[in-house]
């Protein structure tokens, strides 16, 4: 919320298959920049063990940002 003026905020995680996601969502204004170096940098951290950053968050809002990771077992 500090950049986006959300008043709330979710977390959800569950298991689907062989990935593990962690969804994050909020009632922000949007607009969040996909390639920016916050989200970029995840992006990329997750690639590097084989998982997925999925960024939607359109103008005017809301924001959902959705990680995907292999689960180990």
């Amino acid at each position: 919320s500090k950049h986006s003026g959300a008043r709330t905020a979710s977390v959800d995680v569950w298991r689907r298959d062989d990935r593990l996601l962690i969804q994050v969502s909020d009632d922000g204004r949007g607009g969040a920049d996909a390639a920016g170096s916050g989200l970029g940098g995840l992006a990329e951290r997750l690639e590097a063990v084989d998982g997925l950053l999925v960024v939607d968050s359109p103008a005017g809002g809301p924001t959902v940002i959705t990680a995907e990771l292999p689960w180990r077992a």
